[in-house]
């Protein structure tokens, strides 16, 4: 029947009147947060319905195939055998930023049809309407971006073909863009012979050849060239990879890039005995120092009294150690790295670091949930020195490397949007990526937060950490976070208030993170909370002189000051005196034409992870236990490592 009111349900079980209108943002009963949850009905049956019509009595139709639940609070309709037309989406459920998942189903009347699969997370706008297609987009796209939407594309290739839905990628209509970001309203069947080998690759080419005749002037000439590899089978699906990799880093080089990096952690509640948490940088840190602003950490700490707190510091130590040589060596060289080659690295030192707490661990007896450890967020922009088509050398290559394992979340932020970038390792994500359940029903086990992976609790060998390659091409804010901001979605409620100054240059980045800090305190108080921010500009206007404001409420910030547990501190006694910057002329100086090749030096890494660390790592690895570092260190005199000398 016919709707005569719009009207949409508050999602506090405790709200005296849950019923609003449809358009409201807060429950004018309780002040909460109006979900309007819009899905995307798939199935031949879900167009029969009328614009208005609330189809059983929840899900108001927007459009013939968007609908709206007005009942956001109550679980869905799902089935207890997953039905095997859904196992695609749940085993891409780590692909969710470009991918819809499946929300639940509505089952019709007999001889009404099969029953409507419901997608959330599918391209649609707060409005309700969705977004553009690439076909629509493309001609207002900068050439910098057509190349991104394209390589994109080519990245969920081998992902969708394994689960054979890689035809979900040919149709156009299916392909949508939300500014930089690819997205797909559904996954369609792939028939015929599509795979990831040469002859499907002629059917992406295909796909590809409109636009590309229309393409931008600096890249047209290098897509047509690509193109006509895929139409004519004279490519595999890397050299394709590597060429639209090589023409993403020149064109994005031409770009101007800008950026400003402010954070802070928080103990949070007056009640709770020790900050867990711990980032890069805070307010503390030195601006000379080297690694800013290509890097920003945070590290949320488990493990209770003694065991967090510790983690969590000697994680953000050890990364910024291990990372300082990663970028001093990148910055060296005269060949560009791949995508593929900087996420090992990243994966090699998150290893080496994993194991430095992992065997604090083994040397403390702490078993099963006595095992401390920490989650980890960290963003790092390597300085790459690459060759733009207009012939000159850009000294950085607009890349960034986003590495998660836990629930410590990134978030990017525009005028126009905000983008959840990770994907929390919890165990209801865990029952969605093993096909075993959707995620609104694996939310409802009472562990589906408990966390599957984090720096520390086993071997590195069975870390999977997810690592993701992203360009800056256009204004935003990087937003790092514990849970103890991003809980009960805060971020995505509130972030248009806090974003919007900082882009608009009315705040700066520090205020930015000290009032995400207050918020936090207010509505996730039972937690601590840490924050990166980082502001990056491409635009060819500079950024408007910002100055601190004057808060109304100054975030206190004892936790900097206050001394960890003197059993606590025993075990964290480092020696934080880094390693110094490597000499000016090595990493800021012009290319030379006669440099050495990239000395991929992380083999070594990789199997000194069996013997528990390196550099910064072991250092710390070696005040915990001094003995055991005398057993592991791999250099015997006189080849002393850095940390030997400091040691002696």
């Amino acid at each position: 029947m016919l709707s005569t009111q719009r009207i949409i349900y508050c999602t506090n079980p405790d709200c005296s009147n849950p019923v609003n209108s449809v358009g409201d943002s807060i429950c004018s009963s309780c002040q909460t947060p109006i979900v309007h949850r819009y899905l995307w009905a798939t199935g031949l049956s879900a167009t029969e319905f009328k614009i208005g019509e609330k189809v059983v009595d929840r899900y108001e139709v927007i459009t013939p195939q968007i609908w709206l639940d007005t009942l956001p609070g109550q679980s869905p309709d799902i089935p207890e055998d997953v039905p095997e037309e859904i196992i695609p989406y749940l085993r891409l459920y780590y692909h969710r930023l470009h991918l819809p998942q499946v929300y639940g189903l509505v089952y019709l009347p007999i001889g009404h049809g099969n029953p409507i699969f419901l997608l959330e997370n599918a391209p649609i706008d707060e409005t309700g309407n969705l977004y553009p297609t690439i076909e629509d987009a493309w001609e207002q796209a900068k050439g910098v971006r057509q190349v991104y939407w394209l390589w994109q594309i080519l990245q969920l290739w081998t992902p969708l073909s394994e689960l054979r839905v890689a035809g979900s990628l040919l149709v156009p209509y299916n392909l949508r863009v939300q500014g930089w970001c690819v997205r797909l309203v559904q996954l369609v069947e792939t028939r015929g012979a599509a795979s990831v080998h040469s002859n499907s690759l002629q059917q992406l080419g295909e796909c590809w050849q409109p636009w590309v005749a229309t393409a931008k002037t600096q890249v047209a000439k290098e897509l047509e060239k690509i193109v006509q590899q895929m139409l004519g089978g004279e490519a595999n699906l890397e050299t394709v990879s590597s060429q639209l990799n090589a023409l993403l880093l020149s064109s994005a080089a031409e770009l101007p890039l800008m950026i400003r990096i402010a954070g802070n952690t928080s103990i949070g509640s007056p009640v709770l005995l020790q900050n867990e948490d711990a980032c890069y940088p805070t307010d503390s840190v030195d601006p000379e120092d080297p690694l800013l602003p290509h890097v920003s950490i945070i590290c949320d700490g488990i493990g209770g009294h003694e065991g967090g707190e510790v983690a969590s510091q000697l994680a953000v130590q050890s990364l910024k150690l291990q990372i300082r040589a990663l970028l001093a060596e990148v910055a060296e060289q005269i060949e560009l790295a791949t995508p593929d080659l900087l996420q090992k690295q990243l994966e090699a030192i998150l290893r080496i670091v994993n194991n430095v707490i992992c065997n604090c661990n083994n040397e403390q007896n702490r078993e099963g949930t006595q095992r401390m450890g920490t989650t980890v967020v960290m963003a790092v922009q390597p300085p790459q020195v690459v060759e733009t088509p207009s012939g000159w050398q850009s000294q950085n290559a607009h890349e960034l490397y986003l590495a998660s394992l836990g629930d410590s979340r990134a978030y990017w932020m525009t005028h126009h949007y905000c983008q959840l970038l990770t994907v929390d390792d919890d165990v209801a994500g865990r029952e969605v990526r093993y096909g075993r359940s959707f995620y609104r029903k694996a939310l409802e086990r009472p562990d589906a937060t408990a966390l599957t992976q984090a720096l520390g609790t086993k071997d590195g060998e069975f870390l999977r950490p997810s690592i993701q390659r992203f360009i800056l091409e256009e204004d935003g804010i990087l937003l790092l976070c514990s849970d103890g901001l991003s809980d009960n979605d805060w971020v995505e409620h509130s972030w248009q208030e806090f974003a919007l100054p900082v882009l608009r240059g009315e705040l700066s980045p520090e205020d930015a993170v000290a009032s995400w800090i207050e918020l936090a305190n207010q509505k996730n108080a039972h937690d601590n909370v840490s924050v990166v921010l980082t502001l990056c500009r491409v635009s060819p206007d500079y950024l408007v002189p910002m100055t601190r404001s004057l808060l109304p409420v100054e975030i206190e910030q004892e936790e900097e000051e206050q001394e960890l547990t003197a059993s606590a501190q025993a075990l964290l006694d480092l020696d934080t005196t880094e390693a110094p910057p490597a000499p000016e002329n090595q990493v800021q100086a012009p290319v030379k034409t006669q440099r050495r090749r990239f000395r991929w030096l992380w083999i070594l890494g990789l199997l000194t992870v069996l013997a528990g660390s390196t550099g910064g790592g072991l250092f710390a690895w070696w005040k915990l236990s001094p003995q055991t570092f005398q057993q592991a260190c791999p250099r015997k005199p006189p080849m002393r490592c850095g940390v030997c000398v400091k040691r002696e």
